[in-house]
C-alpha cells in the first residue's frame, strides 16, 4: 500500500498535474479533495470530465464517473466484491476505494486516452427495433454504421503509418525528389506555352479547352446526381409499392367486413397491444434487468478459480435441496386447507401460460408476416426490374389462369391435327416408296426390252433429247426478251441521265453555296451553344438557391402559421377558463342562495362534509368491532367447544346402543339353543 501511495505521489507531481504532494499531505486530504483529484485524472483522460464536482450533485458525479471507468474497463480489486459497496465508496471518496483508482489511471494514462477518444465514436447507439422499421431511421442507422466502420480502418491506417517508421531523411529524399518534378514540370510547361504561342489563335483555344474541361467535370457531377437521383426513385418507386400493396390488402379487407367485425380486430389487437404493454414487456424489461445486475455483480467480482465454482456448486445444491424440503412442509401443512385454492391458482397459472405462449406465438407470427411481405417486395421489385410487369395478383391472376387453360385447350387440338397430319404424310410417303418401286421395277423391264431388241439406251437417251431441247428453247426464249430490255432499258436511262444532270447543275450551284453557308452557322451554333450552356449553367444554379430560399420561406411560413393556431388554441382556452372563474365568482359572490349552491367551491364543501360525517360513523363502527372483537372470539372458541362435546356425546351414545343391540342379539340366541 505504501508504494502505491508513493507511485500516486510521484506521478501527481510530474506534468500535467504539478501538485506538489509528499506523502504526508496526500493522506491528510479530504474525501472531495480526493474525488476532486480523481476527477482532474479522469479530465485529462478525457476533457469532457475537467469539471468542478462542487457544481454537481454526488450521485451524478459518481454516475459519470463508474461510466467513464465502465468505458476504459476497470475492474474493482479482490477487497472491494460488491459493486454497490464500490458505489457508496465512490460517492463518499473512501480512501481504500479512490487510492487503487488513482493507480490504475495513473498507470496507463495514454493507453486510456486513446481508448476514451474511441470510445466516443465506437460506443454504438442502441435503436430500439420498432423505429428500425421506418426506412428514414433504418437508411440513418445504416449509414452511422458505415461511418463507424471507416472511422476503425482510418484509425488503423493511421497507427499503421505512425508506427510504419518513417525517418525524416526518407521525407526529406521525397520532398527534394518531388521538388525536382516540379521544376521539371515547370519547365515543360514553358515548352508548351512557346510551342502554342506560334499557333494562331492558341488563346481562343486554350479557352476551349478550359471549357471543355470544366464541362467534363460538370457531365461527371451531372451523372453522379443522374444515379443518385436514379437511388432516390428507386427507393422512392419501392415506398410506393409497399404503400399501394398495403392500400389494396386494406381495401380487401374492408370489401367484405362490416362495422362489426373491423370493431372487433381492433378490440382484438387493442388487448393485444395492452397485454404487451402491461404484462408481457414489462416482465421481460424486469427479468432483462435481473440478468443485466446479476452480470454487473459477476464482472464486479474478482476471477474465480474451478476450485470456487465448484464450491459455489455444492452451496447451490444444497440451498436447492433446502428449497425443495420447505415447499413440500408447506404442501403438506396447508394442502387440507387451501385444496380449492390451490387447484385455481394452478388453473390460473396453467391458463397464463398458455396466454403468454399464444402472444409470444402471434407476435412471432407478425414478425414472420413482416419480414415475408418484406422478402415479397424485394421479390416484386427484381421481377418488375427483370421483366417490366408486375407480378398479378387476385383476379388478375384468375383471369390469367384461365386464359392459359384455353389456350391449353386449344394447344392439344392444334396437336390432334398434328398427329393426323403426320399419320397422313406418312402414309403419302410410303405410297410414293411403293410408286418409285414399281417405276423402277418398269424401267429394269424396259431397259430388259431394249437389250433384247438391241437398242439398249434408248429411252434415256430420248428423254434426255426432249429435256436439253426444252431447256434449249426455253433459254433462247430468256435471251431474246432480255436483250431486248436491256437495249430499252439503256436508251431510257441515258435519257434520263441527261434530264437529271440538266435539272441538277443550278441546284449544285446553290448546294455549294448552301455547304459554306452551313459550314459557317454549324460554328456559330457551336459558339451559341457554349455561351447558352455556360448561361443555363448559371440560371440553373440561380434557380437552384432560389428554390432553396423559397422552400426555407415555405418552412418558416408553416412554422409561423403552426405558432399561430397554437397561440390561438391557447388563447380560446385562457379566455374559457377565465369565463369559468368569471362565472365561479359570480356565483360565490350572489346573494342567491340556489345560485351560491350551483357554485364549486360550495359543491366541493359539502362534499367534503359528506365524506367527513362518513369517516365519523365507520370510525365509530370500527371502534365498536373493536371493544366487541374479543368477547365475540371467546364466545366462538366456546360455541366450536360446546360443538365438539356435543358431537363426542353423539358418537359415545351411538356406540352404547351398537353394543346393547349386540348383546340382546347374543341373549336371543342362547334361549334358543335352551330350548332346543
Amino acid at each position: 500500500m505504501g508504494d502505491q501511495i508513493q507511485f500516486i505521489v510521484e506521478k501527481l507531481n510530474q506534468e500535467p498535474f504539478r501538485k506538489n504532494y509528499n506523502l504526508i499531505t496526500f493522506d491528510s486530504l479530504e474525501s472531495t479533495q480526493l474525488l476532486q483529484l480523481l476527477n482532474d485524472v479522469l479530465g485529462e483522460i478525457d476533457p469532457k470530465h475537467a469539471v468542478d464536482i462542487r457544481e454537481e450533485l454526488p450521485e451524478h458525479t459518481a454516475k459519470r464517473m463508474l461510466s467513464l471507468l465502465g468505458i476504459l474497463k476497470y475492474k474493482p480489486p479482490g477487497s472491494i466484491s460488491d459493486l454497490s459497496a464500490f458505489r457508496q465508496g465512490l460517492v463518499t471518496g473512501s480512501k481504500p476505494v479512490i487510492h487503487p483508482v488513482l493507480h490504475w489511471l495513473l498507470q496507463r494514462t495514454n493507453e486510456l486516452k486513446k481508448r476514451a477518444y474511441l470510445a466516443r465514436f465506437l460506443v454504438k447507439l442502441e435503436v430500439p427495433a420498432e423505429f428500425l422499421q421506418d426506412d428514414t431511421v433504418a437508411d440513418i442507422n445504416k449509414q452511422y454504421e458505415e461511418l463507424m466502420e471507416a472511422f476503425k480502418n482510418l484509425h488503423k491506417e493511421c497507427e499503421q503509418l505512425k508506427t510504419s517508421g518513417l525517418s525524416t531523411a526518407e521525407i526529406r529524399r521525397d520532398i527534394s525528389a518531388m521538388e525536382e518534378e516540379k521544376d521539371q514540370l515547370v519547365k515543360r510547361v514553358e515548352r508548351l506555352k512557346k510551342r502554342v504561342e506560334t499557333v494562331q489563335n492558341h488563346q481562343r483555344m486554350l479557352e476551349i479547352a478550359r471549357q471543355l474541361r470544366l464541362e467534363k467535370e460538370r457531365e461527371e457531377s451531372l451523372a453522379q446526381q443522374k444515379q443518385e437521383q436514379k437511388n432516390q426513385l428507386f427507393h422512392a418507386e419501392q415506398r410506393l409499392q409497399r404503400a399501394q400493396l398495403q392500400l389494396k390488402e386494406m381495401r380487401h379487407a374492408v370489401v367484405d367486413s362490416k362495422p362489426e367485425s373491423l370493431m372487433k380486430k381492433l378490440e382484438e389487437e387493442i388487448n393485444f397491444n395492452s397485454y404487451l404493454v402491461t404484462e408481457k414487456i414489462p416482465r421481460e424489461i424486469e427479468s432483462k434487468k435481473n440478468s443485466v445486475y446479476f452480470l454487473q455483480k459477476v464482472v464486479a467480482e474478482p476471477a474465480m478459480s474451478q476450485s470456487d465454482l465448484s464450491v459455489l456448486e455444492i452451496k447451490i445444491n444444497e440451498v436447492n435441496a433446502q428449497i425443495n424440503q420447505l415447499i413440500e412442509k408447506r404442501m403438506m401443512k396447508y394442502e387440507p386447507i387451501d385444496s380449492k385454492f390451490s387447484m385455481y391458482r394452478q388453473q390460473a397459472s396453467i391458463i397464463s401460460r398458455k396466454k403468454q405462449a399464444k402472444a409470444e406465438e402471434l407476435q412471432a407470427a407478425k414478425e414472420e408476416m413482416s419480414s415475408t411481405e418484406r422478402q415479397m417486395l424485394q421479390k416484386t421489385s427484381q421481377a418488375h426490374e427483370l421483366e417490366g410487369s408486375e407480378v398479378l395478383k387476385g383476379d388478375e391472376f384468375k383471369h390469367y389462369v384461365n386464359k392459359l387453360r384455353s389456350k391449353n385447350t386449344f394447344y392439344k387440338k392444334k396437336r390432334l391435327e398434328i398427329a393426323e397430319i403426320t399419320a397422313e404424310c406418312g402414309i403419302l410417303q410410303r405410297t410414293e416408296e411403293l410408286l418409285k418401286q414399281r417405276h423402277e421395277a418398269i424401267q429394269q423391264q424396259l431397259q430388259a426390252i431394249e437389250d433384247k431388241k438391241g437398242i439398249s439406251g434408248y429411252s434415256y437417251t430420248q428423254e434426255e433429247l426432249e429435256r436439253v431441247s426444252a431447256v434449249k428453247s426455253e433459254m433462247d426464249e430468256m435471251k431474246g426478251r432480255t436483250l431486248d430490255n436491256m437495249s430499252e432499258m439503256v436508251k431510257k436511262l441515258n435519257a434520263m441521265v441527261a434530264e437529271k444532270k440538266a435539272s441538277l447543275a443550278p441546284v449544285i450551284k446553290e448546294l455549294r453555296q448552301l455547304r459554306q453557308k452551313c459550314q459557317e452557322l454549324t460554328q456559330e451554333c457551336d459558339e451559341k451553344k457554349i455561351q447558352y450552356d455556360s448561361c443555363a449553367a448559371g440560371l440553373e444554379s440561380n434557380r437552384s438557391a432560389l428554390e432553396q430560399e423559397v422552400k426555407g420561406l415555405l418552412e418558416e411560413c408553416v412554422q409561423e402559421e403552426s405558432n399561430y393556431r397554437y397561440i390561438n388554441c391557447m388563447k380560446r382556452n385562457l379566455e374559457i377558463q377565465l369565463q369559468r372563474a368569471k362565472e365561479e365568482m359570480k356565483a360565490y359572490v350572489s346573494s342567491d342562495p340556489q345560485e351560491r349552491r350551483k357554485a364549486i367551491r360550495e359543491q366541493y364543501t359539502r362534499m367534503i362534509l359528506e365524506q367527513e360525517n362518513l369517516g365519523k360513523k365507520l370510525r365509530e363502527k370500527q371502534k365498536v368491532v373493536r371493544e366487541s372483537h374479543g368477547p365475540n372470539m371467546k364466545q366462538m372458541k366456546m360455541w366450536q367447544d360446546f360443538e365438539r362435546l356435543m358431537q363426542c356425546k353423539r358418537e359415545c351414545f351411538l356406540k352404547q346402543q351398537n353394543q346393547t343391540a349386540i348383546g340382546q342379539v347374543i341373549q336371543e340366541g342362547g334361549k334358543d339353543r335352551l330350548v332346543l
